[in-house]
């Protein structure tokens, strides 16, 4: 168990002088493209704490981008890690494979949503789990059309930039992209509010928006599959208006059309349950996973209904270290610890806490457009005073004060006007709301 103290504790400026110099050290030998939200280079962490090389102590509200969901140095994590490492750290699962990756498999098929019979494959990353998805949609329905949605983001690979909507940092002089990727209009109630209340508020209505675009643009007899996050991560933390999935979801199913859920930022007890698609009881065909699977080990997968699953032809999918083995240690580990220590409910717990919080914020000032998220997944949108007008200065400004005041806190949206929280689910009340306490005061000074 780590001793690192849960305090937030600023033992020089930040950055302070080790990381300085390591700041330096990155700038002569890592490519400029490589870039980093805060000026600091961490040694430890554990609970709601980064300790930084100068003695720093942040609270963390970011937890790696939704990575370390149950906690940095998680023990049952570490202390699976350390053994399956001992044992071996790769044979490649496709040469000579091992018992953990079925068993990762067997929990995802148990965990995921919809009771049929499911399958599963492991890949390293978010972007290579939904590559994979688009590949299986493919192989299943014969059919090359995807169709994603604005304001999505999906990765940094060149199929998955294709399906990211925002240019700027992710795709802007990349291209050109893949083929066969189309965009439909997004849900986004505090921004669809602009063209009436109805829009904002019905989720079918949306839907049906969506639908028309996909059937003039496209067409049902193009369309391989319909990817779309059920809450949106870079794109703003955008929470469909209700029925908006379903009624996605039941247009899939009358046209052929494979509906995948990329729950990888979402997924593994992030808004308060295991999956988001559980908040409006949908079961997709395909859900990609990644971020928070194994508590910082590189792993992701690709899980649905079986009779798509099989689709492609054997050794059609898989990759050099798709599901390694220590990596799928952690999994277990990690799964273990959201279900023995209750972390699903614990989510929804941050979520009353942050909401509260925020609420406040917002009834106080004008600034603050919209809170909106699900369990340890909010947002706060940032407008300029008395309009909806997007403050991305306003939030780049909130973010660097925050970092320089010990608050480890992320920035996103389309428009860059977004403040977003993805406490580690371990983080104790009083860490939570002294964050938040931080950028109340610093929002006010600003």
């Amino acid at each position: 168990m780590s001793t690192l103290e849960q305090s937030r504790h600023l033992a020089t400026g930040i950055p302070g002088p080790a990381s300085s110099e390591l700041i330096a050290r990155k700038n002569a030998a890592v490519a400029r493209g490589v870039g980093n939200t805060m000026p600091v280079y961490a040694k430890r962490a554990f609970g709601g704490i980064v300790e930084d090389v100068d003695g720093n102590r942040l609270i963390d509200l970011g937890a790696g981008i939704a990575v370390t969901t149950i906690g940095n140095a998680s023990p049952r994590v570490v202390q699976a890690i350390s053994q399956q490492a001992a044992e071996f750290t790769h044979t490649c699962f496709m040469v000579t494979p091992y018992e953990k990756y079925v068993a990762v498999a067997e929990a995802l098929n148990r965990l995921t949503p919809g009771t049929g019979e499911k399958r599963s494959a492991l890949f390293n990353s978010g972007s290579e789990a939904v590559e994979n998805a688009v590949k299986i949609a493919r192989a299943y329905t014969k059919k090359q059309a995807i169709v994603s949605f604005d304001h999505a983001y999906h990765g940094r690979t060149n199929l998955t930039m294709a399906l990211t909507a925002k240019s700027m940092p992710y795709k802007h002089g990349f291209g050109p992209f893949a083929p066969e990727i189309y965009r439909a209009p997004m849900s986004y109630p505090f921004r669809d509010a602009e063209f009436g209340k109805e829009l904002a508020t019905d989720g079918e209505l949306a839907a049906r928006r969506a639908i028309t675009v996909i059937d003039k643009q496209v067409g049902v007899d193009n369309l391989a599959a319909v990817i779309i996050e059920p809450i949106q991560g870079e794109g703003g933390f955008v929470v469909p208006a209700e029925g908006f999935l379903p009624a996605l979801l039941d247009w899939c199913r009358s046209n052929d059309v494979v509906f995948i859920a990329d729950e990888v930022q979402t997924g593994f007890a992030r808004t308060g349950a295991m999956f988001a698609c559980e908040h409006e009881g949908i079961v997709p065909d395909l859900i990609a996973t990644a971020k928070g699977i194994a508590d910082g080990m590189p792993l992701s997968a690709v899980t649905g209904r079986a009779e798509i699953m099989d689709a492609p032809h054997v050794s059609g999918l898989g990759g050099t270290y798709g599901g390694n083995p220590v990596a799928c240690a952690a999994a277990l580990a990690t799964i273990e610890t959201i279900e023995a220590d209750g972390l699903v409910q614990r989510a929804a717990q941050i979520e009353s806490l942050m909401k509260d919080k925020l609420g406040r914020m917002q009834a106080e000032d004008d600034r603050i457009g919209d809170v909106r998220g699900r369990g340890a997944m909010i947002a706060v949108e940032l407008v300029k005073s008395g309009t909806t007008e997007p403050d991305a200065e306003l939030t780049k400004k909130l973010c660097t004060a925050a970092h320089q005041s010990g608050v480890i806190v992320l920035s996103c949206g389309t428009f860059g006007n977004v403040l977003r929280f993805l406490p580690p689910l371990t983080i104790s009340d009083d860490l939570l709301l002294e964050g938040l306490d931080v950028i109340a005061l610093l929002l006010a000074d600003l």
